[in-house]
This record gives C-alpha cells, structure tokens and sequence, in this order.
C-alpha cells in the first residue's frame, strides 16, 4: 500500500452493535451471514493505478468512487495517479496495486511468461491522435507522408508502427515528442502527437485555433485502451472481488458518461487542481462524440467489451509490423470472465 491518503476514499462504516435476537432465528441469520449477498459487505481495501493525471478519460472510476458504486460492491477502493515519472506496472508486480491501466502490454505479458492478465477493454477505441494546423493540407492520414511530425517514445512502439506500415511514413520524418506545444504552435508545418481529451483542447485555448485531429482508431487501428489489468493470483483466488470491482467501475462509466458527470469531475479536480471544468467537460463530450467507451461490442455487451476476435485481429496486425514475434497464445493475454454481462447499461441514457 501506497502511503499518501487519497481525500476520496470510501470511509469504512462505523460497527453497529448487534441486537440480541430470540434463538430460532439463529439458524437463519447464520445462513443470511454465510450468502455472498452479505459478503460483499465486508470492505476490501483496492489500490487502482490510473495511467496519468486525473482527467476525464477516468471519469467513470471517479464516478464510481464518489457516487459510492465501490460501496455498495464492498470496495474501499484508492486510485493511484499516474504520470511520466510513475511506473505502475512495476508497482501491479510488486503487490503494490491490486488492478492498474496496464495498456496493450497485456501481449507482452504472454511474450515474457508475466502472471499477469488483462480483464476488461473500458476504451473500445484508443483515444490517441494526431494534430495538424488547418489549412496545411494536412488534413488526412496519407497526406502526412514524409511530413515532420513529434511521436514520444512509447508511441513509436505501438501504433506509430501500425500507421507507418499503413500510410507509408518513416522515422526519419518523426521528432521526439516531449507534451510540450511550444514547437507545434510556433511551426504550422509541424504536426504532433495528442489525446483526444486534451491537447485539442489546449491548443484551441493558448493559439487560438481549431486544430486537425486525425484519431488513429480512424486509420484503422484496432487496439483497446484504458485496459484494466490485475494478477493471475487475483482473479484464482478471489475472483468475487475481481467482478465486484469489474461491476462497479462500469457502472460508473455509464454514470459519468449518460448522468450528472458533477460528482466524479469535483473529485477529479480535488486529485489534480489543473483540471477545469470547461476542460473536463471537453473531454468527456468527446469520448461520447467519438465511441471511444461505448461502441463497436460494447453497445451490445455492455461497458468493457472485450473479444478474442479483436484480440486477435489487433496481436495479428502488430505482429505485421514487428512489434510482436508471430506464435503467441494471444488467449493467454486477456479473460472475458468478467465482462460481456451489459453490467450497468439500465443507466444509459
């Protein structure tokens, strides 16, 4: 466990003592106490990894968290931001987390033999984009071909590969990307790396302008986002407490998405004071605008959709581009156990 103490934990309910009762109903109240119903009381403490900042493409943790979804499943549940200098797949190995955004790193996984497991898709579309000035001409994905364009590291091993083998791009014509606009607002012939839910938004509020936003799940990329991941020894050993947290996170995706979004953004911008509200509600507008949480199998299956199918077509096109070797178990990476249920979408709007 993580020392800091997050002022949105779910408190632990105060003991009450028990009224003496007559005996017949012993037998009943023992069998009452013995039902999973009154299990998933009892508050199991979570420590949830979050793969930057606190922003809207969490809200529906936040949500969870704040509306008292996690509650009501038995959960004390703590979300660990993170960030550049916070590496959370290393805290998931050291028991540190109990579930954390782990990504398409659930392949690799499998590809270095790690007990670990992704076990719900929140994003069906991954919310990373491109960004050009208007009026460039570059306006699509193949006119960027041989255009400068700023891709940070990561990138350059997951997607950027895909559109590169698609649309004929090198890396000769990348430069790093450091998040830092100064260079793409300074040269119009510059185009840079984003999300979704953020730097178009900032780049409208400091150089005035709308912006080209190409979203790579647009250029025909198929990887999931926001992947949440956890321990084989988990999901063997208590996985009633695996599907309680699944559960109640998605119920909090179909709050913040289609209710009153207000109790998850008050907690977002407690845990990260750069959030505003005109940004928050930005980002959540967008991923309602572009499917990113609920499309493709999601609006049949519910939140967190996930498929071997489109596991499969995603390990299947890196292998294409040679970010994986070929000969996987691809099944190996990902359980459909918990999800695929349609858990909460009797609060779609």
């Amino acid at each position: 466990m993580l020392n800091r103490i997050d002022p949105l934990e779910v408190q632990t309910a105060s003991a009450k003592r028990p009224r003496r009762c007559p005996w017949r109903w012993v037998a009943f109240l023992a069998l009452l106490l013995s039902s999973p119903a009154i299990d998933a009381k009892a508050e199991d403490q979570i420590n949830f990894g979050i793969d930057w900042r606190a922003e809207a493409e969490y809200g529906g943790y936040y949500q969870a968290l704040a509306k008292g979804f996690y509650a009501k499943h038995g959960l004390k549940v703590t979300i660990r931001e993170g960030g550049p200098q916070v590496n959370h797949m290393q805290l998931l190995m050291a028991g540190r987390l109990d579930f954390n955004l782990g990504g398409g790193r659930a392949v690799e996984f499998v590809q270095q033999n790690l007990p670990y497991v992704a076990i719900a898709a929140i994003f069906q579309k991954d919310p990373a984009v491109l960004i050009a000035h208007p009026g460039q001409g570059n306006d699509s994905f193949a006119a960027l071909k041989g255009k400068p364009i700023e891709i940070a590291a990561d990138a350059r091993q997951s997607w950027w590969r895909f559109l590169a083998a698609k649309y004929g791009y090198t890396d000769a014509q990348t430069k790093l990307y450091t998040f830092n606009m100064a260079p793409f607002l300074a040269d119009k012939a510059l185009v840079q790396q984003g999300y979704l839910g953020s730097e178009p938004f900032l780049i409208k509020e400091k150089g005035g302008f709308d912006p080209v936003v190409l979203l790579v799940a647009d250029g025909g990329f198929r990887g999931y986002s926001n992947i949440i991941t956890t321990g084989r020894k988990i999901v063997t050993e208590r996985p009633g407490l695996v599907q309680r947290f699944i559960d109640a996170s998605l119920e909090g995706w179909y709050s913040y998405l289609y209710d009153d979004p207000g109790p998850a953004n008050r907690a977002i911008k407690l845990a990260n004071p750069e959030m505003s509200d005109a940004l928050l509600a930005y980002g959540r507008r967008v991923l309602k605008e572009h499917g990113i949480v609920d499309s493709g199998d999601a609006l049949t299956s519910g939140i967190g959709a996930m498929t071997p199918a489109r596991w499969a077509e995603y390990y299947n096109g890196m292998v294409g581009v040679g970010v994986y070797p070929a000969g996987l178990d691809i099944d190996r990476a990902f359980l459909t156990t918990f999800v695929n249920k349609r858990v909460g979408i009797e609060l779609k709007k």
